[in-house]
């Protein structure tokens, strides 16, 4: 059985942000990376599966050059080898259809089991990157799952829902899952798998090499902070006083 995790590096939350020069983005040249915490949920649950059932782990993530932060620290807490994709393309916040288009060019050649990507981004936050990349496949998916079990030939899924509400799923392989967060307990690297790390399959691809031609379907044309508002007033005198003051404001305001 083989597992593919789709990983992503994002800035770390310490990190300062500012807007880039041409103010269509941000920039990022001084920032640290970290892993994406949601795909930290999905690389645990597949290496949960791995133990299960003996498969391979194989991470897959896209970054501007040397931004590896995310695939090492999948090879440093289990997986067995690492796909990244390196393109400048990828150096700021790109949109789904363009990173689901160069995973999905590196998974085909993989022809994976079960393909796994966290719910979401912590930096755009689309939400949209694991079921662009399951169409592209062609793979039946489900989103927002909590639990999870298969004996290598189906899936039992549970997916959470509104209101609280969840759905009971059976999907068979290969599938794509996305991951809610907290449904597991990610592990951390310990020392020895840092080092062990290090001697572990990594596979550098570019789109050239993957014969991925992207044309990205959403630009962002400027970013900017909001607007700043208006101060607050402060009312004084007695709380009969600032009553009639503050009645005066919303009579003129035209809410009352």
């Amino acid at each position: 059985m083989k597992i593919v995790v789709c990983m992503k590096q994002t800035p770390s939350k310490d990190s300062t942000l500012r807007l880039s020069a041409d103010g269509a983005g941000l920039d990022l040249s001084q920032a640290e990376f970290e892993t994406n915490e949601p795909d930290s949920y999905a690389l645990e649950e597949a290496l949960r599966l791995r133990d299960e059932h003996s498969a391979e782990v194989v991470a897959v993530t896209a970054g501007a050059a040397n931004n590896t932060t995310a695939i090492r620290d999948a090879l440093a807490k289990g997986a067995d080898r690492g796909i990244f994709i390196e393109d400048n393309l990828f150096a700021g916040v790109a949109e789904p259809l363009a990173t689901a288009t160069a995973l999905a060019a590196a998974i085909r050649k993989e022809s994976p089991d079960l393909v796994l990507t966290g719910l979401q981004s912590d930096d755009a936050g689309f939400g949209q990157t694991g079921v662009v990349l399951a169409e592209l496949l062609g793979l039946p998916h489900a989103t927002i799952i909590v639990e999870l079990k298969t004996d290598g030939t189906t899936l039992d899924a549970k997916r959470e829902l509104e209101a609280g509400w969840f759905q009971r799923l059976r999907l068979p392989l290969p599938a794509l899952l996305t991951i809610q967060s907290g449904i597991n307990k990610p592990r951390y690297a310990t020392l020895m798998g840092i080092k062990k790390a290090k001697n572990k399959p990594l596979e550098r691809r570019t789109l050239t090499d993957l014969g991925a031609a992207i044309e990205p379907a959403l630009t962002v044309r400027r970013l900017y902070a909001p607007a700043k508002q208006k101060a607050g007033m402060l009312l004084l005198g007695t709380p009969a006083e600032q009553a009639a003051q503050l009645l005066a404001k919303l009579r003129e305001a035209k809410v009352l």
